[in-house]
């Protein structure tokens, strides 16, 4: 992470999102952001079926494989960073996948309600 002090939604440090797929705007692994990051990518889901359906139909095909891109293509259960409006569009067409709220950035929060993405946390299993 570009910063030791870089909370997620839940007050705590944030935790990496996912290595493989290497997500976030910086592949890092981690939801982080910058002025560079104009699509706010803070939010750490978990792909559904359901959700990359609706993402495709709304124009971003996070399914298919971009190998100019060093994209893989994402399929259920794979972990990504999303952009925080998509996921709140996701969200309000009850579509939005689960969340994983140590590896979700605090600043989706000016765009998202605490409520909303608890509603939809990842609970793991253990």
């Amino acid at each position: 992470m570009s910063s030791n002090k870089t909370k997620n939604v839940l007050g705590n440090l944030l935790q990496l999102c996912s290595e493989s797929p290497k997500t976030g705007f910086y592949r890092t692994g981690c939801c982080e952001t910058g002025p560079e990051d104009s699509g706010r990518h803070l939010v750490c889901a978990i792909m559904t079926g359901e959700f990359l359906q609706f993402t495709k139909q709304q124009g971003n095909d996070l399914s298919t494989p971009m190998p100019a891109y060093n994209f893989p293509g994402l399929k259920t259960n794979d972990r990504w960073c999303l952009c925080a409006l998509r996921w709140k569009e996701a969200f309000d067409a009850g579509v939005a996948p689960p969340v994983v709220l140590e590896a979700t950035h605090e600043a989706v929060l000016r765009y998202v309600s605490i409520e909303n993405l608890l509603a939809h946390a990842h609970l793991p299993v253990n």
